[in-house]
């Protein structure tokens, strides 16, 4: 049943990861931003809190924990108060794992999970997001048609995580008119890695344009088989995830800002004071809380086995829209200031902007 408090080990969590994000990214974060770049150390650092492969079972590599989705949105939102960027970058290898885990046949997690369920963070990724207007997951261009014992992929993918880095994964392509997940090899002679993308914000992050051309798989490398796999839980269990990301990097701007307004002192008070200021940081607080009730609601169905397509998508639209409010609302209150890279509400109001935009880049 939902529950609005956490659980002991719940707190437990939430505090371990609060406590590695102040140590690792919080006075690193616009460093990191900066020079466009995350410390190997600190993403493995935080790669060894196991929150990917806590799941997954011991003859792989994880530690066979029982699946906790609500204690995923609280791991992913802790990590994104701290950085959005440096979230998806540790996060990155849950989007290949969790649906081979769950999705994939037997054959399949025996021969993928045991690569990256090890204590050394190795890179993964998966293309979802396509460079075109009204770009929709259900109803995608990229297509896979079936050819002997193969499947032949041709399509653009963008926004793609550590593209470059990763030796494997996973491209969502239409098949016969539905959504399918495919495992391919970055040494795929029809797998074409562009360079570097100029994103609007995530400077942290790498992430890539990612071409298929004739890009033939086997029919043992379609996730789940001949039956193929149930994208629609793969993209709730995204949604969420990016859900939690949203909540976390609006709950960080509304404590910046909050904190600010206390201590900036103009005309002999604090401009907390001022109406139109307290107002605004008021509003923050409750959409911030919104946003994450929103996002536990849609996670508590996925725990208890139940289909999450509608809680999922509104959790992840009404995110989306207001990070974007609350993070404006964060630039507002700092005055110019706001405005100024040196503070850290620009930052998450760039980053933020991805939350409504991105599909695909997070998984619980």
């Amino acid at each position: 049943m939902f529950s609005f408090s956490m659980s002991k080990q719940q707190k437990m969590v939430k505090s371990e990861v609060a406590n590695l994000v102040k140590k690792l990214v919080t006075d690193n974060a616009l460093e990191m931003d900066e020079k466009k770049e995350i410390p190997a150390d600190a993403i493995q650092k935080a790669w060894e809190l196991g929150a990917s492969i806590s799941k997954v079972p011991e003859e792989f590599g994880g530690f066979g924990m029982q699946d906790s989705p609500i204690e995923s949105t609280i791991v992913l939102e802790e990590l994104a108060y701290g950085d959005m960027a440096f979230t998806i970058a540790v996060m990155q290898p849950s989007l290949f794992i969790s649906p081979i885990l769950e999705l994939g046949t037997d054959e399949q997690k025996k021969k993928y999970l045991p690569l990256y369920c090890k204590e050394q963070f190795t890179p993964c990724s998966c293309a979802v997001n396509e460079p075109h207007f009204g770009f929709d997951a259900a109803n995608m261009k990229t297509i896979a048609e079936k050819k002997n014992n193969a499947y032949v992929l041709n399509g653009t993918k963008c926004v793609v995580p550590l593209a470059s880095k990763s030796k494997h994964m996973l491209v969502a392509a239409n098949l016969d008119g539905a959504p399918n997940l495919f495992i391919v090899s970055a040494d795929n002679p029809g797998l074409k890695v562009g360079e570097r993308e100029r994103n609007i914000g995530l400077y942290a992050l790498e992430t890539n344009k990612v071409t298929l051309e004739n890009c033939e798989v086997s029919a043992d490398d379609r996730v789940g088989g001949a039956e193929g796999c149930n994208f629609s839980r793969f993209l709730q269990k995204s949604r969420i995830a990016m859900s939690a990301i949203g909540t976390g990097v609006s709950r960080a701007s509304y404590d910046y800002a909050r904190e600010y307004a206390k201590e900036r002192v103009q005309f002999g008070e604090p401009i907390a004071h001022r109406q139109a200021v307290a107002f605004m940081i008021a509003e923050m607080a409750y959409e911030v809380d919104a946003m994450r009730l929103l996002t536990w609601q849609a996670a508590s169905k996925i725990e208890n086995g139940k289909d999450a397509k509608r809680e999922a998508y509104l959790a992840k639209i009404y995110t989306g829209d207001k990070t974007m409010h609350v993070t404006d609302y964060g630039v507002q209150v700092m005055g110019g200031h706001g405005y100024i890279r040196d503070y850290p509400v620009e930052r998450y109001y760039r980053n933020g902007r991805g939350i409504s935009t991105l599909e695909g880049v997070a998984s619980i």
